[in-house]
């Protein structure tokens, strides 16, 4: 098995099991990591509340904006009180197309900004799922 992964913070488990299966269709050869909200991502980002590190790194964080806890946005606000995490591209993934979640997203330092669901083939920004899809083939 290959040390690379993604982390996938998300609070939908529909969403999830979307993903789980969009990966698996694609050979994509990453370990995907979980989580509920932004906290638990800081948390297995970090190894911290008795959570242990992902080791290494992801290479990609997988992002939805509206969860409980700590949301999206927040959660690239807190990403950036930390380098090694502001180096990992995040793509958005998200039921929210206006235009202000979008900005605001980009302004945060995303790589890409995908409208549910995650599938590489429906997606209605399409340009950023393949993006996505080559950031985790190379």
């Amino acid at each position: 098995m290959s040390d690379r992964s993604v982390l996938l913070v998300e609070d939908d488990f529909f969403d999830t099991m979307t993903v789980q299966k969009s990966f698996e269709k694609f050979s994509i050869p990453h370990k995907l990591y979980t989580a509920f909200n932004g906290l638990e991502a800081l948390d297995m980002l970090l190894g911290r509340n008795g959570v242990e590190a992902i080791n290494p790194l992801p290479e990609v964080i997988l992002l939805d904006l509206n969860m409980p806890k700590m949301n999206g946005h927040e959660f690239l606000a807190e990403r950036e009180n930390h380098p090694a995490l502001a180096q990992i591209p995040v793509f958005v993934i998200t039921t929210s197309s206006m235009d202000v979640d979008r900005l605001s997203a980009q302004n945060l330092g995303v790589a890409g900004y995908i409208i549910k669901p995650l599938d590489f083939e429906t997606s209605h920004d399409l340009v950023d799922s393949m993006s996505l899809l080559e950031t985790l083939l190379k």
